[in-house]
């Protein structure tokens, strides 16, 4: 009696469901309804996986160039710039400060000689502070003030045929090594 009580157990046990068949119904719900059968799923990750390490492999045919702007550029011609007066609009595309002070015009780079922060132009003191160590420059670019071991470096700048100022960012000058000097195109003479 009792196997035959043992028969009718396994005959209705493999009738109702179990808990991990009803778990895996479950999870696998979503999956079917987007996808419609797990065969369909395969495809579609398959195809997704390939696509995307075929475009990674074209991605890797292009070099990582930057797109930096020119080392030379124009700033317009010496009447366009006051006396005394510090012009900041090249100071974040090309990293540069012209000025024109006691009638010279010249480039100053935007890099601080201390460790390389970004001095900011203060016109009501008229100098150069760098907000990191505190480190000061006069509208020459010599430093007065802080840490900073030498004068701001010049861009060089020179005339160019159609009568604009070019500054020619490939050539850096420095007052401690002497090459401030007209020669070297620290700067251009105004009247």
């Amino acid at each position: 009696m009792a196997t035959a009580n043992a028969g009718k157990q396994d005959a209705g046990a493999a009738d109702r469901p179990s808990r991990r068949r009803a778990l895996a119904e479950l999870l696998t719900a979503p999956f079917k309804a987007i996808f419609g059968s797990w065969f369909a799923a395969g495809w579609i990750s398959f195809t997704v996986g390939t696509v995307s390490a075929v475009l990674s492999c074209v991605r890797f045919l292009y070099p990582n160039a930057l797109r930096e702007p020119p080392m030379t550029f124009k700033v317009g011609p010496p009447e366009a710039f006051e006396e005394g007066v510090v012009r900041t609009d090249w100071k974040v595309k090309f990293g540069v400060w012209i000025v024109r002070y006691r009638n010279r015009i010249y480039a100053l780079r935007s890099v601080c000689t201390h460790l390389g922060c970004t001095p900011n132009w203060l016109p009501s003191e008229l100098k150069f502070k760098c907000p990191c160590h505190g480190s000061g420059f006069r509208i020459t670019g010599i430093n007065f003030e802080g840490p900073a071991p030498r004068p701001l470096e010049r861009y060089a700048v020179r005339l160019a045929e159609d009568g604009q100022i070019e500054v020619d960012r490939s050539r850096i000058l420095r007052e401690d090594l002497g090459q401030w000097t007209e020669e070297n195109g620290a700067w251009i003479s105004v009247v």
